[in-house]
């Protein structure tokens, strides 16, 4: 294979190989067991669950849209189809922005914080069993600081890389 700028590539070490297949092939199996929970247990994708999550962790329970999208690492016309669904089982609602007519607001419902509650405790059981009951407390922080440089590296604004963080 040649490389696209003219020079050698940098290919991956046999250590490195090993650790990107584990990654990709452990992160493709997490995302599908927490979907598949969710839709048995709960009727939502884990992307619906994703936003109704962050929804209930900010003042308010809303959010620009745009910020919702880059919050949940979601594109704009992905979010609007999911809002539209959510919006469609009275989970959140859509509102003009007060100060700027350019915005919409996604705010969580009582019914779609009721969902989010009523989801949740399979969820993080799901969670629990397939990520952290595997991990020490050592490995849980190692992942926490790996997650967080991935993160920044990969974000184009490194304030898209925040997250709300769990309310105390």
């Amino acid at each position: 294979m040649d490389a696209v700028d003219g020079q050698e590539p940098r290919w991956l070490s046999d250590d490195e190989l090993d650790a990107w297949l584990s990654y990709v092939a452990s992160s493709t199996l997490l995302e599908a067991a927490l979907d598949r929970q969710l839709q048995r247990d709960a009727g939502m994708p884990h992307a619906y669950y994703q936003i109704l999550a962050m929804l209930s962790e900010v003042p308010g329970r809303s959010l620009r849209m745009s910020d919702l999208a880059a919050i949940t690492q979601s594109s704009q016309s992905r979010l609007s189809h999911a809002v539209s669904r959510l919006e469609c089982n009275g989970w959140v609602l859509r509102e003009p922005c007060p100060g700027d007519r350019r915005s919409t607001l996604a705010r969580l419902t009582d019914a779609g914080f009721e969902a989010l509650a009523a989801a949740a405790p399979g969820h993080v059981s799901t969670v629990r069993h397939h990520l952290f009951d595997r991990l020490s407390c050592d490995q849980v922080r190692q992942l926490r600081e790996i997650c967080n440089t991935m993160l920044q590296g990969l974000a184009a604004d490194p304030e898209q890389a925040k997250r709300p963080g769990p309310r105390r």
